[in-house]
């Protein structure tokens, strides 16, 4: 998720009237400081600016795909995601009805485990007391 300065500076240079790359440059910028910071391990130069036009495709930057020819066909149909997903607006997925019951179900088990491993623990230590003394 871009920070919100960025999407604020790429709105500026929209509303400047300049072009798609230069707002796509902001998001370009901003992943090349999270390399600097080490936030993530990317590969090399070239991912980070892809991740960073992706992630500009993304928020609505009116930046197209790359054509036939200039990328791989990999490239091309990740990037025609993302300019989809930034064309369709800010739509959040909600989980399925299934994923919401099992994830629910799941911190109930978490909480119990705890606490039956707390309990264990208490009555390992207390043998271990008798086996000493």
């Amino acid at each position: 998720m871009p920070e919100k300065r960025t999407i604020e500076r790429a709105k500026e240079d929209q509303r400047e009237g300049k072009p798609a790359t230069t707002q796509a440059g902001e998001f370009v910028r901003e992943e090349m400081e999270h390399v600097r910071e080490g936030k993530h391990g990317v590969k090399g130069r070239k991912q980070a600016i892809a991740i960073g036009l992706s992630k500009a495709r993304k928020a609505g930057v009116d930046l197209p795909p790359p054509g036939p020819g200039k990328a791989k066909d990999k490239t091309r149909k990740s990037a025609r995601r993302a300019y989809q997903k930034g064309r369709s607006g800010p739509l959040r997925k909600t989980s399925s009805a299934k994923r919401s019951s099992k994830k629910r179900s799941a911190k109930k088990t978490s909480a119990r485990r705890s606490s039956t491993k707390k309990r264990s623990t208490k009555k390992s230590s207390k043998a271990r007391g008798r086996r000493a003394g």
